[in-house]
């Protein structure tokens, strides 16, 4: 009796580090060098998850006007809104103004997403590698040298819509113009529009670029194996 007893309990022990082995190999496995194809993949969905977040963020109502990201008025622009601010009608057209340029940016950033997601699609497998391997903002620095220029012709119809609706555009042009007969001054640009569509991309590649390093710097935002795998491949390669 007591043989066979010790007969199931050696087989019971043997099944149990069999099981263990298993587990172990598994646990290798998913900490193994990621593929090429794996980090390719990987980084773009890094990215999808980042720059839907961003976006969503700053395409809400206050994404732009109540954040960090709050673009402002160019110093030359507040110097008119200070002079108006005696005339009636337009005691609080810094206020609007302000209000008016940051819903526009917050209005166009609906449009970033497909734009991003595009560009994404279309990294290669090379690409995908250098980025991982680089700097904490390398992803945000390929997409601002393929997206940039797209992402502009999108946001600023927008923007000068909005400007237009409360004669923004037309009083800062003819402000410009006058500051810029004045001799010796530098020149500012007298396109509004162009302005403040390129501070609402700034802050757009700002959020991308803090998205970014979430991921790269912090563990728990890897939310998913692939992730978790690929990633661990640039934490050992900065050690």
């Amino acid at each position: 009796m007591k043989k066979i007893t010790l007969t199931y309990l050696f087989c019971g022990l043997a099944i149990s580090f069999s099981a263990c082995d298993t587990l172990q190999q598994i646990a290798n496995e998913a900490l193994s060098e990621p593929t090429v194809a794996e980090i390719g993949q990987g980084l773009k969905e890094a990215l999808s998850n980042g720059i839907t977040k961003g976006v969503n963020v700053l395409s809400a109502r206050d994404g732009y006007y109540k954040s960090a990201y709050k673009i402002l008025l160019p110093e030359e622009a507040r110097k008119v809104t200070d002079r108006l601010k005696v005339v009636p009608g337009f005691t609080n057209l810094e206020n609007e103004l302000l209000e008016k340029i940051n819903r526009g940016a917050e209005d166009a950033a609906k449009e970033a997403g497909p734009i991003f997601l595009t560009a994404i699609k279309a990294m290669t497998i090379q690409n995908a590698a250098n980025i991982l391997m680089g700097a904490d903002n390398s992803a945000t620095q390929y997409l601002n040298a393929t997206t940039y220029q797209p992402l502009y012709e999108k946001f600023n119809p927008k923007i000068v819509a909005s400007l237009d609706k409360i004669g923004a555009n037309n009083l800062w042009a003819k402000a410009a113009d006058a500051y810029n007969k004045i001799p010796l001054v530098t020149k500012v640009n007298n396109n509004l529009g162009d302005y403040v569509t390129k501070e609402a991309l700034k802050g757009l590649f700002a959020k991308v670029e803090e998205e970014e390093k979430n991921i790269r710097r912090n563990k728990l935002a890897r939310g998913s194996d692939l992730l978790k795998k690929v990633f661990a491949k640039q934490d050992s390669n900065r050690k």
